[in-house]
């Protein structure tokens, strides 16, 4: 009985150590805080380029929305370099687009008039709704204080962002 109960007693403490332990990053759903700026910054990159191309190729209305995106995107990406720059972000920047992001945007690069429209507004839209969720997770669970505050602050004007991307779909 008392083998038992000595048993017992070591599964409950090592239960309780487990339990008292904070979850990493990963169990909240956040990225690292380098993911995290990666993601930011190929988005922003994205988001820009996409942007400029939208301004000349698209209808009105888009081509208002999308001076918007490249004057909120070049402040956000101007407000990440600077982070990371001056060390308050342990993370470095990566300057070109990725793989999948370039592909988006040659595929807009060989559209005009309404398929062009179409195609951006989409991409718009899905590029708003990842940003959200990445930022969302970023500000509830980040591993990098400076990146966690400045995620939360931003994530307003994404969600706005992302309303204005769905709305220009309709």
């Amino acid at each position: 009985m008392k083998g038992i109960l000595t048993l017992a007693a070591g599964c409950a403490l090592v239960a309780s150590v487990a339990l008292a332990q904070t979850p990493p990053p990963a169990a909240t759903g956040a990225p690292s805080a380098q993911d995290f700026v990666n993601k930011v910054a190929l988005s922003d990159m994205f988001e820009i380029q996409s942007s400029q191309l939208a301004a000349q190729r698209a209808n009105e209305p888009t081509k208002a929305f999308a001076s918007q995106m490249i004057t909120d995107h070049q402040k956000t990406a101007s407000e990440l370099k600077s982070m990371v720059q001056s060390g308050k972000a342990d993370a470095s920047v990566p300057s070109d687009l990725d793989s999948s992001h370039q592909k988006m945007l040659d595929k807009l690069k060989g559209l005009n008039g309404a398929d062009f429209t179409k195609q951006y507004c989409k991409d718009q839209v899905s590029a708003h709704k990842d940003a959200v969720s990445l930022f969302r997770r970023y500000a509830k669970g980040g591993d990098d204080a400076t990146l966690k505050d400045w995620a939360g602050k931003t994530l307003p004007d994404l969600e706005r962002h992302l309303e204005m991307a769905q709305n220009l779909e309709r």
